[in-house]
Parts: C-alpha cells; structure tokens; sequence
C-alpha cells in the first residue's frame, strides 16, 4: 500500500546502485506490523525510525542513505531567525533587498517547475545514495531531479553555472561536507524570493545524529548579494519503507503556447 501524500503530485522510484550497509536494511515498502507510526512533516501514519545510533557501510562509512524529509534552510524566509546558527544575521547588499521587495510569487523559478537550489527544501521527501566515486540525491519534488556529489575529487577551474552547481564531498568525522561552486544565478532561496549571484559557495554539513535524525548546516557565501556569509540550520527525519514517487512538473515549455497550426508527426503527417 503506498504511503498517503499530502500534497497531489508525487514522484517515481529510481533504481541505483549502491554500496550496501554493514547489515541489511528491510525491503523497501514491507508492511512492519510492529512498527511504530506516527506523523513526519506533511505525512500521517507513517513508519518511524526504531530508536538506536546511527549505522555505518561495510567500509566504516557512515550511512546516510534512506528516504529523508526535512532540509537545512527554512523554504518560507532564510533570513528567519529559526532558519540560522545562532547569533548569524542576512545582511544584503542594496540591489538585494531592492529585488525581494519587488518579486512576485508567480516569478518563483520553483513554483514553475525548475529546480529549488541550494539550501532551499521543499516538503517532500528525498533520497541518498552512497557510492565509493559519488554520492547522490534525489528529490521527489518539486522538480523531480538530481544531485551528483564528486566525493574526494575538485572543482574545474571555470565550471559552467548550473541549478546545482558543482559539488565534491569529504568526510569530518561523521559529518559529509559538500562543497559548490559553479552555481548559475536563477534559483530563489527561499519563498520570499532572497537572490544571489553566480559568485554563491555553499558549504553543507550533513551529520547523522541518530538512526532516524540528521542536522544539515549551509553556510552561504555570495559577496555578490550579501555583505558577509551566513549559516542556515535544520533537520531531516528518516522515513522508512517508503520510496520516492512520481511527480510531473518539469515540462516547463515555454514555447508551446506559440506553436501554431493543426498537430503533425514525424515528417509533417
């Protein structure tokens, strides 16, 4: 039985392979009778994480892989002080703040169907996998995309710009650190429409804390827009056996509405 959605549209389970966790995880999908349920985010009766430390891959890695919900930045406003480190502040610089108090919400790259960015979440789930080169997430939506982080290797000397930009990750400890550059300037960080520039170095932090928890920290770095750095926080929440599942929102044809004259296919027929 497929997990209840709270918000319509929902997104296809990808298949990948990836580097299997020290013991084997339930199948995805098994109806646990013994499980507890409960409620994570927008999602009611859902499987909840059993107590217990977080576990490790086969190579002593930590395993961060699963179906996740929750992100490092609050989507509403960035600038909120629940969505920062303590004692941090968003300073922008003058043709910043000129630009949030001109947008509109119908201009919000996320609301037609184009990727969030970096730190921006969104209230559906995501997924991590783990191999020994990258490591990738998949998001469920809004736009049902991906990220490929180049684990231990580093940034071209001039990367194109990307909605994702170019990411490479290393281990502190039990934290992954993900390092990006190469981001293109389009994305919003947030509903209320906070800018950036193609100068933008994110700095995420993802730390397991337990077998159902991770904290994520961006710290976000674009001279360009803002007079210094700043550092958001938040938490995921683990969402066992359940799976990513369609969701349709990246046709984005701005071009179809000008096509004229009856449909024709291949060859004009």
């Amino acid at each position: 039985m497929r997990r209840p959605v709270a918000i319509g549209v929902v997104s296809v389970a990808l298949l990948a392979v990836f580097s299997l966790p020290a013991q084997e995880a339930p199948a995805p999908g098994r109806n646990d009778s013994k499980a507890k349920t409960g409620t994570i985010g927008l999602y009611r009766n859902q499987q909840l994480a059993p107590d217990g430390p977080a576990g490790k891959l086969a190579d002593g890695t930590p395993d961060l892989s699963g179906v996740w919900l929750g992100s490092g930045a609050n989507s509403a406003d960035i600038s909120n002080s629940r969505s920062l480190k303590p004692g941090e502040r968003v300073i922008m610089l003058p043709w910043a703040e000129d630009v949030v108090k001109n947008r509109l919400s119908k201009q919000d790259p996320e609301a037609n169907c184009l990727p969030a960015g970096i730190p921006r979440g969104s209230p559906y789930p995501w997924r991590i996998l783990q191999t020994p080169t990258h490591y990738f997430i998949l998001f469920e939506g809004n736009i049902h995309s991906y990220r490929q982080i180049f684990m231990n290797g580093k940034h071209p000397d001039d990367p194109d710009p990307t909605w994702f930009g170019h990411s490479i990750g290393h281990w502190e400890g039990n934290t992954l650190v993900v390092d990006t550059v190469g981001f293109n300037d389009k994305f919003w960080f947030d509903y209320k429409g906070h800018p950036h520039t193609e100068k933008l170095h994110t700095i995420e932090r993802y730390t397991r804390t337990d077998l159902g928890h991770m904290s994520i920290e961006v710290t976000i770095d674009d001279p360009g827009a803002y007079a210094k750095p700043f550092t958001t926080v938040g938490t995921a929440t683990l969402m066992p056996g359940t799976e990513l599942l369609e969701y349709i929102c990246q046709e984005n044809n701005q071009d179809l509405q000008k096509l004229q004259g009856p449909a024709r296919g291949p060859g004009g027929q």
